[in-house]
């Protein structure tokens, strides 16, 4: 028989700046929690001892955690009954911190997943509860995989939750650890001395953000998809166009075939349609 958990409060990031009107807007599950009737708390930080003595005071059992964004005092992992369990999208101890998504098509994994975790004092090191895995197609792309994982992270947590009295505590072993770093929007620049496969990684990987671009006549040109043409390298230099239609790129190694577009302040378009309005011609180097 499935449990039923009161959610007693939200926490999340405060409202933000945005749209034309740089006016404040709340975060989804902020915009959610209230159409429920949750009460919504959005502090800067926790590390401060009113803040700590209010979570304190919610007398819950457990707090589920799941791209906070602030890190938790040790006052704060110990307040609740059974602690604090964090929703994770990698299969720990690989790809611990900030982008495991990102970093795991990057890398070329074949699988990923989530890790129902105990949380610690230290980043994505605690006991695992719970674990589930996806493959890793040779297309798949952030979003794409971001939809696949909330799935399962919803499915997972209430599973651990329905047992968290006689769930197994199982240490991460220290072999196979691995940190995903921030994204960075200095990675966003293609360089095309990489291979192609690497490239087509990085394109999928880093949508939406921070996204690949190029620099062409001055302008960045964003590349929203792409695929690999060939895998065998070229003589032509990396960065060389070899072909206007369909456009294709000479890479460190391989041939990349790019295929929807994007200039500054325009719609995303093919490639096909792209080089009828602004052709990037065969012998230019989009690397200079």
């Amino acid at each position: 028989m499935v449990k039923h958990h009161d959610v007693i409060c939200v926490y999340t990031q405060p409202p933000r700046p945005a749209g034309k009107g740089y006016q404040l807007r709340p975060t989804p599950i902020h915009v959610k929690a209230e159409e429920l009737g949750i009460p919504v708390r959005h502090p800067t930080t926790l590390r401060n001892v009113d803040e700590q003595v209010e979570f304190y005071e919610l007398g819950a059992d457990v707090a589920v955690v799941c791209a906070y964004g602030l890190i938790l005092p040790q006052a704060v992992l110990d307040a609740p009954k059974y602690g604090c369990i964090n929703i994770h999208g990698s299969l720990l101890p690989r790809w611990r911190g900030a982008a495991p998504l990102q970093r795991a098509i990057q890398s070329g994994d074949d699988k990923t997943g989530i890790t129902i975790m105990q949380m610690d004092a230290g980043l994505d090191t605690g006991d695992m509860l719970m674990k589930g895995e996806i493959p890793l197609t040779d297309c798949i792309t952030t979003p794409v995989l971001h939809d696949a994982l909330s799935l399962m992270g919803a499915d997972l947590i209430i599973k651990t939750l329905e047992q968290l009295d006689t769930i197994p505590h199982i240490p991460q072993p220290s072999e196979g650890a691995t940190y995903a770093e921030k994204l960075q929007k200095s990675e966003a620049l293609i360089d095309w001395s990489l291979s192609a496969e690497q490239i087509d990684r990085n394109i999928r990987a880093f949508k939406p953000f921070p996204g690949t671009y190029f620099i062409y006549k001055d302008e960045r040109i964003k590349v929203l998809e792409a695929c690999i043409s060939s895998t065998d390298s070229k003589e032509e230099t990396a960065g060389t166009v070899i072909n206007e239609s369909p456009l294709m790129v000479a890479c460190g190694q391989g041939v990349l075939k790019l295929n929807r577009l994007q200039r500054e302040g325009k719609k995303p378009v093919s490639a096909e349609d792209f080089q009828k309005g602004y052709t990037i011609t065969v012998g230019e180097n989009l690397a200079l």
